[in-house]
């Protein structure tokens, strides 16, 4: 079971599943040569590719192509099922620091065959993640800057303003296929900035009124 922390509680939160939601900032879908998708692309993460703060990102002996993409990470703190765009922000309880590791040569490779990409967004170490502030704390999520440094170099540097889909529209649209539980997590894609890593590296990314996460690379 693998858990997180929503500041102001004492009893960690085990989580369910995570939801990851592509493209979602037209920059970033262009630097990779993707089109602009007509509606949501979901996949899903396991909570067993989940670090935390001051641990490793260990890459898998079948790539050599490891990227990061810093993320806002949205903690689901009720059901919900086929609910309105209206309704969506009650049912966010924290938000939180993630980063979407991704095996670019390993996800080029499955696309090519028209197969999921879990192999790639999905392995062990893949999704590092912050602790979670209560949601009562962040006033406007669609308007909070994301960066990325690299051993002290940034990387990325956009805000969330430019996401293509709004929370609210994410969610209502996820939970037509998904019912959304306590304990899910929900990343709302990356900005443009995204590149390698490599052994001995240090992350740090940060989001503007939610906090900071820093992890190496082993």
């Amino acid at each position: 079971m693998h858990c997180i922390k929503l500041l102001g509680t004492t009893e960690p939160i085990a989580v369910g599943k995570i939801i990851c939601l592509a493209r979602n900032y037209v920059a970033h879908a262009h630097e990779l040569g993707n089109e602009v998708p007509s509606e949501p692309v979901l996949f899903i993460k396991p909570a067993s590719s989940i670090i935390g703060e001051g641990e490793q990102i260990v890459i898998p002996p079948y790539s050599d192509d490891c990227h990061h993409e810093t993320e806002l990470a949205l903690l689901i703190g009720r059901r919900g099922k086929n609910i309105g765009a209206e309704q969506a922000m009650e049912l966010i309880s924290g938000y939180g620091v993630a980063l979407d590791m991704t095996l670019r040569d390993t996800q080029a490779k499955l696309k090519e065959k028209g197969y999921p990409w879990e192999l790639a967004k999905g392995f062990d170490t893949a999704c590092p993640l912050s602790n979670f502030v209560p949601a009562s704390q962040v006033s406007d999520p669609h308007n909070l800057r994301i960066t990325l440094d690299i051993n002290g170099q940034r990387r990325q540097d956009g805000t969330s303003s430019c996401m293509i889909r709004r929370i609210p529209e994410t969610l209502a649209f996820i939970s037509q296929a998904f019912t959304l539980e306590p304990g899910d997590i929900v990343l709302t894609g990356t900005p443009a900035g995204v590149s390698r890593v490599q052994s001995g590296d240090r992350l740090e990314a940060a989001i503007e009124g939610v906090g900071t996460l820093c992890v190496g690379v082993a």
